[in-house]
Parts: structure tokens; C-alpha cells; sequence
């Protein structure tokens, strides 16, 4: 199974973001891809002042655009994430389009990136943004995958919850910053993926120096071994990795983690 991970760069031109992520599309496709990845609000810049403003509602142009794109090109597309506007609320959205450019999946990111670190990052999503509440996983011919966006990869509960409903890829749409990008990116995702004995594959936007936000870049694909396949810079780029799915099984044989698990005890009691 072929992935395809877009790091491309996000402006202030939403019309212009879209236009580059079909062209990279496009691109990923004549290359092999059997998945391609955008990365986390790819047609929006990544501020608070921006997302209602860029946002759109069910069936909007850029979910339209990456649908027909899908089915034109006979690939699955993970649409990164865009503001979705419902219910009177803003959510981080992530869609996802089978290869006749059917809807197969939505999640909306379910654990807001709410953080003050000391000396580095402050972002407060949830000063614009609701929360989305469920676990997100979708079926493919290759098998079921997982999906989640950013912030939620830091809660190894949710990762859980996709693995144990048959998950063998954790697909991730993210923005990590100049501040968590260093510090956890990688380790995160290889984290995550030996827990889960489960390919990880996560994709930002490349990182833009003047942007109010500046994003880490560095998309990365990682094994059920914890192995890393594949790993961006800071620049545009896409990277292409090919999972041998087979090496789940493998794994998870010699090192029977998810089977000896004892749920018998993984419970908080009082003394």
C-alpha cells in the first residue's frame, strides 16, 4: 500500500491552497499512491482569526474539489483537515474520500490544542473552536485505518480505541510548532505506533518562517516496529511510503503485546 505524504506550504489564498493540493494530488497519483495525505488545515492559515472566515459547511468547495479529485483519480484521499461550520460551531475536520469519491469517513478533532508552554508556544483553540466526540476509523480494501488530527495523538487512549477496532494505520493530518515539533514529533508517532503495533503516518505543512503560526513540518511515516520509513524537512515536498501490511502480523507474533493485555486491571480503585 502506497501512501502519499503532501507537505505543502498553506498561504492566505484558500483558492490558491486548494489549487496546490490538487496539483499535488495529481502528482501523487501519477506516482503510485494509493492514499494521499494532506496535512492539517491545509487551505486555511493555521489562527484563530481565520477559521470561521475560511470555513465552510457540509459539501463545500474544497470536500466537493478533493471528492471529485478522488474519483477522478481512483485513489483514496485523507483531506487533511478545514474548518467545518455546523451547528452554529467551528470544528477541525478531517475528510476522507474512497477511490469512486464517496465520503468514508469524517472526524472532527476531539482534543482541542489548548496550550501555554513556558518560554515557547501559547494557542488556545478552543477560544474559536468546538470539540469533536468520537473515535474515527474507515474501511479499506487494504483493511481498516485509523484517523485522528494533531492533539489527539497525545492521547494514547484514543489510539487504542482505533487499534483495537482492527486499525492498521494511524493516519494524522497535524501542525505540530517550533516548540512540540522538536521536543515530541517523532516521538510521539513512534510511540504511538509500537503501543498499537500500527503504522503511523503524519503530515504537517511545511513550515513558513513569516506565518503567525509556524509549523514544524517534518511529515513522517513510522512501522509497527517503531521504525521510522520515511521523514520531511522543513521544506515542500512529498514523500511516498510503501507499508508492508504483512509486518503487522509479524510484530504483533513476536512481541504479543495487544494479546497479553490484562483489562482485568486497568481499572482506578480506591486503596
Amino acid at each position: 500500500m502506497r501512501i502519499a505524504l503532501i507537505q505543502m506550504t498553506v498561504t492566505a489564498d484558500k483558492a490558491g491552497n486548494l489549487q496546490t493540493a490538487c496539483e499535488k494530488l495529481r502528482e501523487a497519483a501519477a506516482h503510485g499512491a494509493d492514499i494521499a495525505v494532506l496535512p492539517e488545515m491545509f487551505c486555511c492559515p493555521y489562527q484563530n482569526d481565520c477559521f470561521c472566515s475560511y470555513g465552510e459547511a457540509e459539501n463545500g468547495p474544497a470536500q466537493a474539489a478533493l471528492s471529485a479529485l478522488a474519483a477522478e483519480l481512483g485513489i483514496y484521499i485523507v483531506g487533511g483537515s478545514l474548518p467545518e461550520l455546523a451547528e452554529g460551531n467551528v470544528y477541525n475536520t478531517s475528510y476522507v474520500y474512497g477511490r469512486r469519491g464517496e465520503l468514508l469517513a469524517k472526524h472532527r478533532k476531539a482534543h482541542l490544542f489548548d496550550i501555554d508552554v513556558a518560554g515557547g508556544q501559547r494557542f488556545r483553540e478552543s477560544d474559536t473552536l468546538s470539540p469533536g466526540n468520537a473515535v474515527t476509523t474507515f474501511e479499506t480494501e487494504f483493511g481498516t485505518m485509523g484517523l485522528c488530527i494533531c492533539f489527539d495523538l497525545r492521547f494514547e487512549e484514543l489510539a487504542r480505541c482505533m487499534c483495537l477496532r482492527g486499525a492498521k494505520v494511524i493516519f494524522v493530518p497535524a501542525a505540530f510548532n517550533m516548540t512540540t515539533g522538536p521536543a515530541h514529533w517523532e516521538l510521539l508517532f513512534r510511540q504511538r505506533a509500537v503501543d498499537n503495533q500500527c503504522f503511523t503516518v503524519g503530515v504537517s505543512p511545511a513550515r513558513d518562517e513569516s506565518a503567525g503560526y509556524v509549523a514544524y513540518g517534518n511529515s513522517i511515516a513510522v512501522d509497527p516496529w517503531g521504525t521510522v520509513l520515511c521523514r520531511a524537512g522543513a521544506e515542500e515536498t512529498t514523500l511516498y511510503a510503501d507499508l508492508a501490511l504483512s509486518r503487522l502480523d509479524d510484530v504483533r507474533r513476536q512481541l504479543p503485546i495487544l494479546s497479553a493485555r490484562r483489562t482485568d486491571l486497568y481499572e482506578v480503585r480506591e486503596k
